[in-house]
């Protein structure tokens, strides 16, 4: 007579919304490591990646500097091509614009 096995619990669903939450909040304990204490708090995976990247010489800041005066820090990896930085760029202006609630399309 073999045992019977528990019956499998079905797996927890989450709404979108909640697991959502659930990542943005494992991102702000993770941006309170000192490696990364320079990341804003709405972090996206990608700054983590590029920030951790830096910290083992894999990448590099460079400052684009504006007509304006303005300096931008743009993280590329070391063999970066131009699109690359350029894409970079891009990147960078666009989470900064939707973080300070500013023009949300640009023309490039």
């Amino acid at each position: 007579m073999a045992a019977e096995e528990p019956a499998e619990e079905p797996p927890e669903e989450l709404a979108h919304a909640e697991v959502l939450e659930l990542f943005q909040a494992a991102l702000a304990r993770l941006v309170q490591d000192p490696l990364l204490c320079d990341l804003p708090p709405q972090v996206t995976a990608e700054e983590i990646g590029s920030q951790v990247a830096l910290e083992y010489g894999q990448a590099m800041t460079v400052r684009v500097c504006k007509a304006d005066g303005e300096t931008v820090p743009v993280v590329v990896v070391q063999n970066a091509s131009v699109l690359e930085l350029k894409k970079a760029l891009r990147r960078h202006i666009q989470l900064r614009q939707a973080r300070q609630g500013g023009v949300q399309h640009l023309s490039w």
